[in-house]
């Protein structure tokens, strides 16, 4: 396990899972915001977590259902408030990830370079792998510089799911709104 994960298994408060047409997610928060959302046997999935199963939490609840939402086809950005633990450049990376528009995709070494690191580009692959908060934080939106699909925590299959959602029924380069968002 990461320091980062067992940031994340410290400081949680709260944790609930849901249901989505791509399999059971579970959804995490600390007192500063929503830490986590991982499917079932993701890579990087912090199982267990000592956290209260709290369904009815407001933060967890708002997070649902803008997920609902989002597999629904009704809204496709999101307004949770976010803590995302990770080292310094994880949260640049994924901080990049949150500039991403919904139905667009940008590659590894773009972020790279982005991040005025143009030779990082595996760097920025292990921090997208690392995202803590799958969907909400698009690491789907992240391919390879040939436009391969490439690497996903979560499975390949899904990745391909997401992206193939977003484009169905998001406006192309639609902007992302802007989510709070708590660095650790």
């Amino acid at each position: 396990m990461s320091t980062a994960t067992d940031s994340i298994l410290g400081n949680c408060t709260a944790q609930t899972r849901i249901d989505t047409p791509l399999g059971p997610l579970l959804l995490a928060r600390t007192q500063a915001g929503l830490a986590g959302a991982w499917f079932d046997h993701q890579k990087h999935h912090p199982l267990p977590i000592a956290a209260p199963e709290r369904a009815h939490d407001p933060l967890l609840v708002r997070a649902a259902a803008q997920l609902r939402d989002y597999f629904d086809g009704v809204g496709y950005a999101f307004d949770v408030q976010l803590d995302l633990q990770g080292t310094d450049f994880q949260q640049r990376v994924w901080a990049e990830l949150l500039r991403i528009a919904p139905g667009a995709t940008c590659s590894y070494g773009a972020i790279a370079a982005r991040l005025g690191r143009p030779a990082a580009g595996r760097a920025v692959g292990t921090a997208v792998g690392r995202n803590p908060v799958s969907i909400i934080v698009p690491c789907h939106r992240v391919i390879g510089s040939n436009g391969a699909l490439t690497g996903y925590a979560a499975g390949l299959d899904r990745k391909t799911a997401l992206l193939a959602l977003e484009r169905r029924r998001c406006p192309k380069g639609a902007p992302a709104l802007p989510v709070q968002l708590e660095l650790h």
